[in-house]
């Protein structure tokens, strides 16, 4: 096994949207270093239930609308 080849772990403080912080060990940034976050499971819709935006027009739905009327059957 190589030597020193693991990063170093140090104690950071996770800020989620709400406000609330818990620190945890990680490899990102410096001893003491604050992760605001941005998307988190408090406020995210994928973990909220949330409403959620469909897309309309999607690449199936553009194939429809321009070939939805042609058929390989002989008319």
């Amino acid at each position: 096994m190589k030597a020193d080849i693991h990063p170093e772990y140090h104690m950071i403080t996770v800020k989620m949207t709400d406000g609330t912080e818990f620190q945890t060990r990680s490899t990102w940034g410096s001893e003491g270093d604050t992760m605001n976050l941005e998307i988190d499971p408090t406020s995210h819709p994928a973990w909220t239930g949330g409403p959620q935006r469909l897309q309309d027009g999607g690449r199936v739905a553009q194939f429809n609308k321009r070939f939805g009327g042609l058929s390989l059957k002989k008319k």
